[in-house]
């Protein structure tokens, strides 16, 4: 068969004489003659399929890296092969990601993460000293004294200590427990997990999941790949986004019709609308799970960006426990936090943690378990989580340096949160709240009738034929409402406020040309 096959492959000139002395043509015949001894077999079914696929992970959407995003990329092929656009560059505004964005990186995390991955360099004198002393810890912690090494599932113990002493030191003494810490890969692991041990039943019975509209779009693709059920309560847009009790029982009482809501998920400060939630507000959350028998879960990754001199931070965990035994010995709570955010914005190494309190003894050993599938977080982003808990304090080294660069970047942040808020309410058309915390503007737009009838024609939601737009002649790529959550009849996009201000300035100034030409455009 190799020689037919190979025969044919020569195939040329009838005339030319092949090797063992007859004709090609004839040579080929042969080989055909053979090839025919077999019939060629049809090409069987593939066994993976949209129609058989996990219905679950086809139900999945995540709008922050949705078709704006695939397009945006297809742009940028298209302007590094020459193609002319009005625009020069995409500006990806659809995603936090704060190095991308040009923030530098803290100095003193990445000096730390340098001895750690190449302990050689303990020896120089590049280094400060409490840099040092950092890595040593964390790599005599690591088997074989390596970020190489895996480490035991829950996370490396030490790092766990020092993520329960912050937590202390951050709500004034409040006791944490390192054995109730679980490091994580980011933030989003630890809410995919503790989900996964929640959701349970079948119909009216399956676990009902209440999440804020609008929303991280991580939630609801959680709850489509668990086959949970999404049970929507909406902000206030009309009073700065904020969480009113009274929508959360209007919603678990609809829910109750048709399935068991278990779990309450509260993000503060809000991403995608930038609230901070007042102390009062949180007691009415806590009141409310425990009078539901909801589990919470508090995702405050945002918890060192809030901007308006009005607002503070008050993690649920504070709170919790101020309210008195009833409530701290009662209410099930999950925390989270993460590297990526904050004044770090150290996406990519992945780092996270949660903290899990009044949890079941049984109910902590199959978490374990579960978490022990997966081995381990990367030990590398175990390790930046340790810096963001554990950071220089006063009297060492690398203080001064440190406070100056995060009251940098915090600072610069604020000035950047109240210039977008400005901007965008300087547009007709455009109504933007105050940006009290995390990272992000989420506007209101009006869309006229007629450009409705166009996204409609295209077959897209308003607001997507908004940004699609928006990003073809402009280059930005922003992230519509509706991939979010928002309530029916209305229509908002989610940018980042990340980019230096002379870039977020033209950004603005371009969104605010194109938003007046969309507007005459369909008037």
């Amino acid at each position: 068969m190799q020689r037919a096959a190979a025969l044919v492959r020569r195939g040329c000139c009838p005339r030319t004489l092949g090797p063992w002395g007859r004709s090609q043509s004839s040579a080929a015949a042969e080989a055909s003659a053979v090839l025919k001894v077999r019939p060629e077999r049809s090409r069987r079914e593939r066994i993976l399929t949209l129609e058989s696929m996990n219905p679950q992970v086809k139900a999945v959407e995540y709008a922050v890296r949705g078709p704006i995003v695939l397009k945006a990329g297809e742009i940028e092929l298209e302007l590094q092969r020459g193609i002319k656009k009005p625009f020069t560059e995409v500006i990806r505004a659809n995603i936090g990601d704060a190095q991308a964005m040009g923030q530098q990186p803290i100095t003193f995390l990445r000096q730390v993460m340098a001895l750690c991955t190449y302990p050689n360099l303990l020896d120089s004198p590049s280094f400060p000293e409490d840099a040092k002393k950092r890595a040593r810890r964390i790599l005599q912690a690591c088997g074989g004294n390596s970020l190489g090494s895996y480490s035991a599932s829950q996370g490396v113990n030490c790092i766990r200590e020092d993520v329960a002493a912050y937590i202390t030191r951050r709500d004034g003494g409040v006791p944490a427990d390192p054995d109730n810490i679980y490091l994580t890969t980011g933030a989003s692991d630890g809410i995919s997990t503790i989900l996964k041990i929640l959701v349970s039943g079948g119909g009216k019975s399956r676990t009902g999941v209440m999440i804020p509209i609008p929303q991280y779009p991580l939630y609801s693709a959680v709850i489509s790949e668990l086959d949970a059920i999404q049970v929507n309560y909406y902000l206030d847009e009309d009073n700065c986004w904020a969480l009113n009790v009274n929508e959360l029982r209007r919603a678990v009482q609809q829910a109750k019709e048709h399935c068991n809501p278990k779990v309450l998920c509260i993000i503060n400060p809000g991403n995608p609308t930038g609230q901070v939630q007042s102390r009062k507000c949180i007691e009415d959350v806590i009141h409310f799970a425990w009078e539901e028998k909801l589990f919470l879960l508090a995702d405050e990754v945002y918890q060192d960006n809030v901007y308006s001199s009005d607002c503070k931070f008050h993690s649920f965990k504070k709170v919790l426990y101020e309210m008195g035994p009833e409530y701290s010995s009662n209410v099930e709570l999950a925390s989270f936090h993460s590297t990526s955010k904050g004044y770090m914005g150290e996406c990519g190494y992945r780092g996270g943690y949660m903290e899990v309190i009044n949890l079941h003894p049984e109910i902590k050993g199959q978490l374990v378990k579960l978490l022990s599938v997966r081995l381990c977080p990367p030990v590398s982003g175990q390790a930046a989580m340790d810096i963001v808990v554990n950071p220089p304090v006063p009297g060492e080294e690398s203080f001064e340096q440190f406070s100056r660069e995060k009251e940098s970047v915090l600072g610069n942040l604020a000035k950047k949160a109240k210039l977008t808020e400005d901007m965008f309410n300087q547009v007709p058309g455009i109504h933007c709240n105050p940006l009290m915390g995390a990272m992000y503007a989420f506007p209101r737009i009006f869309i006229p009738a007629k450009a409705m009838e166009a996204a409609q024609a295209h077959k897209m939601a308003p607001d997507m034929f908004y940004c699609m737009k928006l990003l073809e002649e402009t280059g930005i790529c922003v992230v519509p409402g509706s991939g979010f959550g928002q309530r029916e009849g209305t229509y908002h996009f989610r940018m980042t406020i990340l980019p230096p201000v002379e870039k977020l300035k033209t950004v603005l100034q371009k969104v605010k040309d194109f938003h007046i030409k969309f507007l005459e455009e369909y008037a």
